[in-house]
């Protein structure tokens, strides 16, 4: 949409720039969609503002590519409708690129990599579930990886599963561990709920939002388990912007403030201070 006159300041700046339809989209607020309810990467506070990894990161890019950017939120399932009709103009939401997903938008460079893992109750038995600390890639490497597969669905065999609606581990789930029960939310707060409750055995996500769940369980009561996965219909385990496909001009813009906290260590600040660890892609 049209800036307003105290923003108008920044035309000035269009000089440094080559023409190109990028230079025409930095006269306007850029509006960027996330879902909100999946801490650490993005969670409302109770003033109604939004935070975590994500609500930083893109801040920081905006601030890099001098514009002005306003953050909305939407329901996961409604993400890439939403963008594909203009209701927006990004999407920053622990979106993976899947083969599915890119027919109809395209992708950024990615900003961190996270594959998906399983998490279930201290005192489940699915607490010791096999190769615990393994990571496997269904493209890469599809022998191991389908043969853990195969040790997994007999061990969750009759066994209720909770998974976000709309996710690549909904997905994942259905595909490959059938003979159980699948649970879908939708938000991803409601699975850790669900575990504690003991409405569900397991639940399968990014693993870099358990540590969220298990936070706010009593002490000790959520674990992960079992190995984690990517490739596949899980796509990538690496996290993506996503744009509309016309949109070539503001992907290639992101993808350069992207590649410049990816490569000035911004980036592993950040997951180092919402994670506790360094996700953040190195070359």
């Amino acid at each position: 949409m049209p800036l307003r006159a105290k923003y108008m300041a920044i035309a000035c700046m269009l000089c440094m720039f080559p023409a190109s339809g990028w230079a025409a989209e930095r006269l306007r607020t850029l509006t960027i969609a996330t879902e909100g309810t999946y801490p650490p990467w993005s969670f409302a506070k109770p003033d109604g503002s939004y935070a975590g990894y994500e609500m930083d990161l893109v801040k920081i890019l905006c601030q890099r590519m001098t514009v002005t950017c306003r953050i909305v939120t939407q329901d996961w399932n409604g993400l890439i409708p939403g963008l594909r009709v203009g209701q927006y103009d990004a999407v920053i939401a622990s979106m993976g690129v899947t083969e599915d997903r890119s027919k109809i938008v395209s992708f950024s460079i990615p900003y961190t990599r996270a594959p998906n893992g399983f998490l279930s109750t201290a005192a489940n038995p699915l607490a010791h579930l096999p190769d615990m600390g393994l990571s496997f890639d269904l493209t890469q490497n599809p022998t191991p990886a389908h043969a853990a597969l195969d040790t997994l669905k007999a061990k969750l065999l009759g066994k209720i599963i909770g998974v976000q609606t709309g996710s690549t581990a909904a997905v994942f789930a259905e595909a490959y561990l059938r003979g159980s029960t699948l649970m879908e939310y939708p938000s991803f707060e409601q699975l850790g709920l669900e575990l504690v409750a003991g409405r569900i055995d397991i639940a399968i996500a990014n693993v870099t939002a358990f540590k969220t769940l298990m936070d706010a369980a009593p002490k000790d009561t959520l674990v992960m388990t079992g190995p984690t996965f990517s490739g596949g219909v899980l796509g990538s385990d690496t996290t993506n912007m996503a744009f509309r496909p016309d949109d070539d001009d503001l992907r290639k813009a992101f993808n350069g403030a992207l590649t410049s906290v990816n490569h000035d260590g911004t980036n592993k600040a950040l997951s180092e201070k919402w994670f506790g660890t360094d996700i953040s892609i190195h070359d």
